[in-house]
């Protein structure tokens, strides 16, 4: 069974998520949850220097997800995230937890 790696930290503010992409498996899944959903807006990645391509990836084989109800407590707009990012409600973020194992939280 794959990982399942979950990232609440800014990419503006913090390493978790380049931490993470250097980490992950290529068969692991990674969800984007609280100010980690910044990271899945296409116009971030230059800004707060992500490898685009690694996150791109994890996007294009259908394992990157964001926490829907965290990109509307934000205020950000879901048609403006990477191609390819899933998004998810709570139930979604259950699933993918009983789905994959072991669950790494990058802080």
């Amino acid at each position: 069974m794959s990982a399942l790696h979950t990232v609440n930290k800014s990419p503006f503010s913090s390493t978790a998520l380049a931490s993470c992409l250097a980490h992950a498996a290529d068969d692991a899944a990674i969800i984007l949850i609280e100010d980690g959903v910044y990271a899945a807006l296409a116009s971030a990645h230059p800004v707060a220097g992500l490898p685009t391509d690694g996150l791109a990836a994890v996007a294009a084989r259908g394992a990157l997800h964001a926490l829907g109800p965290d990109l509307e407590a934000r205020g950000l707009d879901g048609s403006k995230l990477i191609d390819g990012v899933k998004l998810v409600d709570y139930a979604g973020f259950v699933d993918l937890t009983v789905a994959h194992q072991p669950v790494m939280a990058w802080l």
